[in-house]
């Protein structure tokens, strides 16, 4: 079972996504770790140092790289379903999962949150609101080609894990 988690920054991936796979008895595995351990070098170097199509072709080179494994729960970045066929290998590979929250939430889960993020670090809070609303707008038709759509909002985090464990098990019957 091969299970990737997608949706905008902010969503709650990477901490549903170990939750879920432990749930489920499966590795997880965070896209962007990943990279980062395999390329020695932060998603923000990356970023710096080269540009957002570099980090988009190293993206994509690792993404593939997970077609031979099996019995796993990916955290995908928040663009990586939005470039090049990468909605459509995902797809191909496995289970594919959206987990879809209002830009009014990722705006305030953003704003707040420790992590830094090299697109929307250098934004102030107005600036981050017309970014996620833009980009979101941009983005779901991408999400959105995913085999199971979760709407995250009002679910904490328990109650997500298992409305995904659920929607997971009644795709394979």
């Amino acid at each position: 079972m091969k299970i990737f988690l997608v949706g905008f920054m902010g969503a709650g991936k990477s901490v549903i996504g170990r939750r879920l796979a432990q749930t489920m008895n499966l590795t997880f595995y965070d896209l962007d770790s990943e990279i980062e351990t395999q390329y020695h070098m932060t998603i923000s170097s990356i970023f710096k140092k080269f540009d957002e199509t570099c980090f988009r072709k190293l993206e994509r080179q690792t993404l593939l790289s997970f077609c031979e494994k099996d019995d796993f729960v990916m955290s995908c970045g928040g663009g990586t379903p939005c470039f090049f066929d990468n909605m459509e290998q995902i797809n191909a590979f496995g289970t594919s999962i959206y987990i879809k929250l209002p830009a009014e939430e990722l705006v305030g889960r953003i704003a707040n949150s420790v992590k830094k993020r090299p697109l929307t670090e250098e934004k102030s809070e107005i600036e981050l609101a017309a970014y996620i609303k833009a980009t979101l707008l941009i983005r779901e038709p991408f999400y959105a080609k995913s085999k199971i759509i979760i709407d995250a909002s009002m679910l904490d985090k328990d109650d997500l894990v298992e409305k995904i464990r659920m929607a997971v098990l009644q795709s394979k019957l």
